[in-house]
């Protein structure tokens, strides 16, 4: 009566808002089954909508959306991208490959924009200091341009060991651009990085979350590590720039991480990635000449790479994982710190280790996110069930990402093995085709492997009660997470 008294048409107002709130509601829940999606996800968000409206919808707009069909390029932009590149075209059906690995390469040249380099050479690094000493002595030698792309760009000693160099090299004229997640890198002084852009480094945020944006761009994250320098030398795996690489965190060993050096003619399409990523933020496209020069005829290492996003059609690297791990015939290796299979990749896992495939999955013993440790660990009795061979790392924390298959394949870059990497991050990752550097990087999974624990289901079984139950709680959050 009061309220009425005050605001006598308080009612009228209160009906319009509440139509208009179910109006809302029916529009968005019409929007999620029109977007013809995997129809457990959409009967889930409907669900949600229709139990807990409010809340249902605030969380269907920071974790719900669909990006798929966002252009990053314009068909103009790509046109003129595609021919400062200068992919030469390769005779897939020529190359000293398997035929499931043809296969694969005629996959890929559907996914992404068609190449194959047959000689490129790559180190590999395991441990933060060997590669930051590395990656410091490129930079420092860059004459034309530095292209540097990082989820995590933290401000401590490595990150300000980093920024030091770069700007030493703007100030020498060279062109030096510089791309960080804004969410991954948000708790930094943003000093940081302007300091950067003071002494001429271009520095920006990718998909910069405001608070009219917020809700655009909160769950979508730039994931990739990439450094091209030159067009001659170029960097693609799970590192961050932070001291955690090198000193640990909290009392603990440094993060065990992998890291690729590439130098041939792979780091062009390398450079092909970061342009499309530099362009998308509204910045011109990279005037530079990017074609690398293909190496000596001994380095052998077939490369293709992979790019990754919410916005693409396909889920291209879960679609080159599934491909990959379905027509193994001997080994099916893989290093993940967040182990969160989605239904086809749980599936073709298992299918693989039921046909007497060797597969074998290696987790973090410590993980750094509690909730992805949880959910984890959720799908381990499956794994184990079907014979997958499952590893508890145990001397740090396992960052590494790594998918190894019979004795000629091997895939590592920034892709966790979660729906967060396969569904929502803009991932990169570097295929290598060959039996030298396959051999490599199982002698490295067999020494990781010699400082792990089995899991065993007989002592798996005893976990307690309300931890198994805390499990599955979290795993239901696992597409979010």
């Amino acid at each position: 009566m009061i309220v009425l008294e005050i605001f006598p048409y308080a009612h009228v107002v209160y009906n319009v808002f509440s139509i208009l709130y179910i109006l809302t509601i029916i529009v968005t829940i019409g929007v999620i089954v029109g977007e013809n999606r995997n129809p457990v996800k959409s009967l889930a968000w409907v669900t949600v909508l229709i139990l807990l409206p409010v809340a249902g919808f605030i969380l269907y707009l920071l974790f719900g959306r669909s990006l798929k069909g966002m252009r990053m390029i314009s068909r103009r932009n790509r046109k003129r991208l595609r021919a400062r590149h200068h992919f030469a075209p390769v005779n897939i059906d020529r190359l000293p490959l398997s035929d499931t690995n043809r296969q694969l390469v005629r996959l890929v040249n559907k996914l992404v924009e068609p190449h194959y380099f047959a000689h490129n050479h790559i180190d590999i690094f395991t441990q933060g200091q060997p590669k930051f000493d590395q990656l410091k002595a490129d930079l420092a030698a860059a004459r034309e341009y530095i292209d540097l792309q990082y989820y995590i760009f933290e401000d401590d000693a490595i990150g300000r060991e980093i920024c030091d160099i770069l700007v030493a090299k703007a100030r020498e004229g060279v062109t030096v651009r510089v791309i960080y997640d804004h969410l991954g890198s948000y708790t930094f002084n943003s000093s940081f990085f302007a300091r950067m852009r003071r002494d001429g480094v271009e520095a920006y945020p990718f998909l910069k979350v405001t608070l009219t944006e917020f809700a655009n761009r909160l769950n979508w994250r730039n994931h990739r590590k990439l450094v091209i320098i030159d067009g001659k030398v170029g960097y693609v795996g799970g590192m961050n720039i932070a001291d955690r690489y090198v000193t640990g965190d909290n009392g603990n060993r440094p993060w065990r991480d992998t890291h690729l050096r590439i130098t041939g003619e792979a780091v062009s399409a390398l450079q092909y990635v970061y342009a499309i990523d530099w362009n998308f933020m509204g910045r011109p496209l990279p005037v530079e000449d990017t074609t690398a020069l293909p190496l000596e005829a001994s380095d052998t290492d077939g490369v293709q790479i992979v790019g990754s996003g919410p916005n693409g059609r396909w889920s291209n690297i879960a679609l080159v994982f599934i491909h990959a791990i379905s027509n193994a015939r001997e080994r099916v290796w893989i290093q993940t710190p967040y182990f969160l299979p989605n239904d086809a990749l749980l599936k073709v896992l298992q299918t693989a280790a039921l046909s007497r495939v060797d597969v074998r999955v290696m987790l973090p013993r410590r993980c750094d996110s509690r909730l992805l440790g949880l959910a984890s660990a959720s799908y381990i009795k499956e794994c184990i069930l079907a014979g997958i061979k499952v590893y508890f790392y145990d001397p740090a924390m396992l960052h590494s990402k790594v998918v190894i298959v019979d004795d000629d394949f091997v895939t590592t870059g920034s892709t966790n093995f979660d729906f967060r990497s396969f569904e929502h991050n803009f991932e990169c990752n570097a295929l290598v085709y060959g039996k030298a550097f396959n051999a490599r990087m199982c002698a490295i999974f067999e020494s990781d492997q010699s400082q792990c624990e089995r899991v065993h289901l007989t002592r798996w079984r005893h976990r307690p009660l309300w931890r198994k139950a805390l499990e599955s709680i979290v795993r239901l959050l696992s597409p979010i997470l």
